[in-house]
């Protein structure tokens, strides 16, 4: 027809347009079969780096490859096995340092078994939590880990028994039975607290998280554990639980560090609220002792240095990540959930330092 050009007119470095393709004009492999002068099948081979190809039928096809801008459908392939190759991470907020290591750590996992990381933060609400979660399962990824914000998680019983895989980290599932990988926050709590206790401190204030969350529940358990394993009873004004917004700490701070008896010592609940109550103790007229749940960055450069209770989000993800690869390529027979309780830490930084006992 006049107008219209002939295969040999084309370009060679221009893809030509392919209008009857799934994908609009994305070349497929009969294209690259179709310019290297091939069957599909060689393609096939040479994409998949499978044997059976001489060299130079491989670099004719490598050529149109290249000249077309093909690229392998992965999503068609892992689909034809049940698969779509993804999985998810809920979040409580991407834009704490704590969830940064962790966050790293699952998408290493998860890039070493061929398969992409979706990442969703749900706020600490729990209605975001099942529309994220419910939403990624929507898209058929092949397993979400969860730090879940809800304390009932019966909603994700029909994924699992569909074959979404399932771990939670930091946290248990709310009355489902499912894998779970945590800290030893009540622990971890009980040896930051017998910390003070050690330098002669009695009068300890706690201030920690929302109550429900399990991490705040049980780092408030290990508080009471270690002054009660010292004989001290707890005045209830020594705590405070609640938002980890900065003027609430803050104010929980300054009533515990005012009054006849203030407290000599605090013991943070977690990074959050260590960075308020460092701001708060820069600004007392005495020193006050300190030991925070979660490293914090810098905190080995302040004067005195602030010991930590440090707990390893890298592995928390990590171990998560790798018990959710286990469920996906498994032989299809159930494995039990399993708890997983990771140590922690007590790093020790300026102890010399703990001012005076009043």
């Amino acid at each position: 027809m006049p107008g219209t050009a002939s295969r040999a007119d084309r370009p060679a470095d221009r893809p030509a347009a392919h209008a009857g393709s799934r994908y609009g004009n994305r070349p497929t492999m009969k294209d690259v079969a179709a310019r290297a002068g091939v069957g599909l099948k060689t393609v096939s081979r040479v994409v998949n780096g499978e044997p059976g190809v001489t060299p130079d039928t491989e670099r004719r096809v490598q050529e149109a490859i290249q000249a077309l801008g093909f690229r392998r459908n992965d999503s068609a392939r892992v689909l034809r096995k049940g698969r779509t190759a993804s999985i998810g991470l809920i979040l409580e907020d991407l834009a704490d340092p704590f969830y940064g290591p962790l966050s790293r750590a699952v998408e290493e996992v998860a890039r070493a078994h061929g398969a992409l990381l979706i990442n969703g933060s749900s706020a600490e609400d729990p209605a975001r939590e099942q529309e994220l979660a419910l939403a990624l399962c929507a898209r058929r990824v092949d397993g979400l880990v969860v730090i879940p914000a809800g304390d009932d998680h019966r909603y994700l019983e029909p994924e699992i028994r569909a074959g979404v895989a399932m771990v939670f980290v930091d946290r248990p599932a709310g009355r489902i039975d499912a894998d779970v990988v945590l800290s030893d926050n009540f622990g971890g709590a009980r040896d930051g607290v017998a910390h003070l206790i050690a330098h002669g401190h009695r009068r300890i204030g706690f201030i920690g998280d929302m109550p429900r969350i399990h991490t705040a529940a049980e780092r408030l358990r290990g508080y009471r554990a270690a002054m009660e394993d010292a004989g001290i009873p707890v005045a209830e004004k020594w705590i405070s639980l609640g938002a980890t917004d900065p003027e609430r700490v803050r104010r929980a701070a300054e009533e515990m560090l005012s009054g006849p008896e203030p407290v000599t010592a605090v013991f943070t609940g977690n990074n959050r609220v260590t960075v308020t109550v460092i701001r708060v103790l820069s600004r007392h007229p005495r020193p006050v002792a300190l030991v925070g749940f979660d490293d914090i960055e810098l905190a080995d450069l302040l004067q005195p240095g602030v010991t930590v209770v440090a707990q390893d989000a890298a592995a928390l993800g990590r171990t998560a990540a790798e018990r959710l690869f286990l469920q996906l390529d498994g032989d299809g027979t159930h494995v039990a959930p399993e708890r997983i309780e990771l140590p922690t830490r007590l790093v020790m930084r300026g102890s010399g330092e703990l001012p005076p006992v009043e």
